[in-house]
């Protein structure tokens, strides 16, 4: 109450997403006076087996001749200097943030190195590029699969690293951040392609639409008559299965006042089934549509429930598509537009969060819960559960657009300076997102839960699930990424 419209901007992870996501980009913009302030960002190679050394498998993202060593030690300083401020400014305990924070940073590179060895990575038709007689062919998508593996194996079967690790294992804010480095590729998207990202915005009004009005009120209506739950477990349950997991959960129990126990069980949900999610979700959809890209993206944007699991699972169906269509279709298609359709899709359903909580809350207010004297809604709570993470990604994508739009040179220049933000650093803070969710998630938080695990189990995979792919499809169907 009595919030200012400035309140959390220093204390909040949304914020943070922000500030380094701009900072980056700011970075990238530089280049236009002649500086070059992130061409040191580290990147791995392809490589193969048997011939390792740290040229082979690291190299820096600009021109300049960075050692890889060095490159990887100043994009570690960089990035730990950064977050301990933000960590700092939100009032983590910092020792245990910096040590939590390194530990996870060095393994992310050691798990990212092993996913780009050749036989997990290269497409059949490079095989003899890299001298091999095999290979998996899985494209980035085995660094994301092996970095949710590490985690799940630390996050329940070495409980006291888990621990250890908590303080910095951060998968929302990290995600968040990627998405704000994302806006950069979407800014270059929209400049190849309009028509095509006009089109994904609308069809993603359509998603939204379908999420709110649909998809709400019929898990609230199967919690309440045929599970017998009360009103309010009903209304957090619905809006973190149908709308968008933890951050709706909670932004519906303090609209509606919720008994404070409701929302905690419901995140705990929406983490684990989340798992289920990203692990199923991508090579399924791979497997049964190879040839409907956009319509996979589309409909996991509608079925994932965390901002973090959705940008994971989207991350991980574009690089399985995408391999699997140059391995067997014969046709190779520009990285990042699956998961660009995955991204619009969720982005859409967070941007109303704030508004859909304050509907409820006067629902609750003026109507459930009527009482005398009671206080009233104020419109600055929308703006106070809008997600602001949301605000960098738009505002990092028009700005790129309005001045690479000046002229060719100036697009030039900049995406060239730009290009290690929205694609080594975005998929470096991918990657510590699939080992931080491994890292949080406890499998073991399911017991006691049963009634309330049912309910999620059979509105997410029976009714959610099915209704988001026709509607997706509906939309979709036919839409192809640019090929290369």
């Amino acid at each position: 109450m009595n919030r200012k419209w400035y309140s959390g901007m220093a204390r909040t992870e949304d914020w943070w997403a922000v500030w380094l996501g701009l900072t980056m980009f700011l970075a990238s913009v530089s280049s236009l006076w002649g500086l070059d302030l992130t061409g040191w960002m580290a990147k791995p190679n392809t490589w193969v087996w048997g011939k390792f050394s740290f040229d082979a498998v690291l190299k820096a993202s600009g021109k300049q001749g960075w050692h890889p060593v060095l490159s990887w030690l100043v994009t570690y300083l960089v990035f730990t200097a950064l977050t301990c401020l933000a960590a700092w400014a939100m009032k983590f305990d910092l020792k245990r943030f910096v040590a939590g924070w390194t530990v996870l940073f060095v393994m992310t590179w050691i798990i990212w190195i092993i996913g780009q060895e050749a036989h997990f990575k290269v497409p059949v038709n490079e095989f003899a590029k890299f001298g091999l007689s095999w290979g998996l062919s899985l494209g980035g998508g085995f660094s994301y699969l092996l970095a949710l593996l590490v985690g799940l194996i630390i996050g329940n079967f070495f409980k006291g690293t888990a621990g250890f690790l908590s303080e910095a294992a951060k998968p929302e804010w990290f995600i968040k951040t990627a998405i704000v480095f994302l806006g950069i590729k979407i800014g270059v998207m929209s400049m190849e392609a309009a028509g095509f990202i006009t089109e994904l915005v609308i069809t993603g009004i359509a998603a939204t639409f379908v999420a709110y009005m649909l998809f709400w009120p019929i898990v609230y209506a199967l919690g309440r008559r045929v599970f017998h739950l009360s009103r309010d477990a009903s209304a957090v349950l619905a809006s973190g299965i149908s709308i968008c997991g933890v951050s709706a959960a909670i932004a519906t129990a303090g609209a509606i006042r919720a008994r404070p126990v409701i929302p905690v069980v419901v995140s705990i949900l929406v983490v684990i089934f989340a798992m289920f999610e990203l692990i199923i979700l991508p090579g399924f959809y791979t497997a049964i549509a190879p040839n409907q890209p956009i319509v996979n993206g589309s409909a996991l944007g509608l079925t994932v429930k965390t901002d973090g699991a959705d940008a994971a699972a989207g991350a991980m169906l574009d690089e399985l598509m995408r391999a699997n269509a140059e391995a067997n279709l014969g046709v190779r298609w520009k990285e990042g537009w699956i998961l660009m359709a995955s991204l619009t899709t969720k982005i859409w359903i967070d941007m109303f969060i704030g508004v859909w909580a304050f509907v409820l809350a006067l629902v609750w207010v003026y109507k459930v819960e009527r009482q005398p004297g009671q206080s009233k809604v104020g419109l600055m709570e929308i703006w106070h559960r809008f997600p602001k993470f949301v605000l960098g990604y738009l505002l990092v994508w028009f700005s790129y657009i309005t001045i690479a739009s000046t002229g060719p040179e100036i697009a030039k220049t900049l995406h060239e300076a730009a290009t290690p933000v929205e694609g080594s650093m975005r998929t470096m803070m991918f990657m510590l997102t699939f080992l931080s969710i491994g890292v949080i998630t406890d499998f073991s938080k399911l017991r006691g839960m049963g009634k309330l695990a049912l309910l999620y189990a059979i509105a997410l995979f029976g009714i959610i699930a099915p209704i988001a792919y026709a509607v997706a499809w509906i939309f979709h169907r036919g839409m192809m990424p640019p090929a290369l």
